[in-house]
């Protein structure tokens, strides 16, 4: 019994641990895309 519940703990944090890093590459994946987009509208504001 104690083995099952070991392993379902186990289980929820490895799986939480995979959302977690889940969630932190879409995030970085964002903040890129808003990276390139402010690098871009700065370059043309400044050259107008």
């Amino acid at each position: 019994m104690w083995l099952v519940i070991l392993l379902l703990i186990l289980a929820l944090l490895l799986g939480g641990v995979g959302l977690f890093v889940e969630a932190l590459r879409w995030v970085l994946v964002i903040a890129v895309i808003l990276l390139i987009l402010s690098a871009i509208t700065g370059f043309r504001g400044r050259r107008l």
